[in-house]
């Protein structure tokens, strides 16, 4: 074996087993050990759990919003594929709403990046020049959100 520098650390069983780690600092907290609890580490998660809800609520909406615009920009080629896609993305937005209600106001936030990037794919996805599209969201932040619309 090879000499081990004197300024090498053992790795810390965050770093090695991430499931064990969440187990034993999930213990920790709830019998009361905040001693045994990595600070640190636990922040770093809880931000990620977080971020992570902020991404999807992000993400959801520009599929919609690609969905939507092949749906009225080439309604030759509609499909249930395409409705189903809408279902699913407006029911992940609806949970992490009823999950999160703090974020309702950045759906509205990101709305406008959302459709910028929609729109380039929706060009992209359908060969459908961009130039087709509406430089501004046709769609409000209501109709992109209910389930049951779709622009005939």
């Amino acid at each position: 074996m090879g000499k081990v520098s004197p300024l090498a650390r053992p790795e810390s069983l965050y770093e090695q087993d991430f499931y064990a780690w969440t187990v034993e600092q999930a213990a920790a907290l709830r019998s009361g050990q905040l001693r045994r609890v990595d600070v640190e580490h636990v922040a770093e998660e809880v931000e990620d759990l977080g971020k992570s809800q902020r991404h999807g609520v992000k993400s959801a909406p520009t599929v919609m919003l690609i969905h939507l615009l092949k749906y009225r920009f080439q309604p030759e080629r509609r499909t249930n594929s395409w409705r189903a896609t809408l279902r699913e993305h407006r029911r992940r937005v609806r949970d992490d709403l009823a999950d999160s209600p703090s974020l309702r106001p950045y759906v509205g936030q990101v709305l406008g990046t959302c459709y910028l990037d929609a729109r380039k794919a929706a060009a992209d996805e359908s060969g459908v020049p961009r130039a087709t599209f509406p430089t501004i969201c046709p769609f409000s932040e209501h109709q992109i959100l209910d389930e049951e619309f779709l622009p005939e």
